[in-house]
């Protein structure tokens, strides 16, 4: 049998995640733009607040951003639900930009089925639609919203996202 590819769509346990989060509503390009300045800001000054004091720090790792209405809305309504990993003893965040709120939530995972999608974000629907079909074929549903987790810089050469879904049995 073949060893499964990087780009082969799969079925994992993920742990429940403590993030640092912050909502949009509209197109992405506008919602990032106005919302990563205050969720960088928050989660950089906590990780340099704790090393000031002389805590363990923690490695900001890839941007993951959750669509609740990706398949049934125009990408002008588009919910963003866009957050940072953050230690699980967080217990607040430092606010860097007025007017935008950067809340703390425990994202819930579970059983997922992913997908490592190499190219731009415009041509993820083959391999969204593969990884629906993956996830129906092994005898599992869709349960939770579309989330998609940035490996690389939007302007990478080959961006790099990784599109997961929870997922229960049927």
């Amino acid at each position: 049998m073949a060893r499964p590819s990087k780009t082969d769509p799969q079925i994992i346990q993920m742990p429940p995640q403590k993030m640092a989060v912050v909502r949009g509503k509209g197109p992405p390009e506008k919602v990032f733009a106005e919302l990563m300045p205050a969720l960088y800001g928050s989660v950089f000054t906590l990780k340099f607040d704790l090393k000031k004091k002389g805590l363990p720090t923690f490695k900001v790792s890839g941007l993951r951003a959750r669509y609740p209405n990706i398949l049934k809305e125009n990408k002008n309504e588009w919910t963003h639900i866009i957050g940072l990993a953050v230690p699980d003893d967080t217990v607040s965040l430092p606010q860097k930009v007025a007017g935008v709120d950067v809340k703390l939530e425990t994202w819930s995972y579970g059983t997922v089925g992913q997908i490592l999608h190499l190219g731009t974000y415009a041509g993820e629907e083959a391999n969204i639609n593969r990884l629906h079909e993956f996830i129906n074929d092994n005898g599992y549903e869709i349960s939770g919203p579309h989330e998609e987790e940035y490996l690389t810089r939007p302007d990478a050469k080959v961006p790099k996202t990784i599109i997961r879904y929870e997922i229960k049995k049927k």
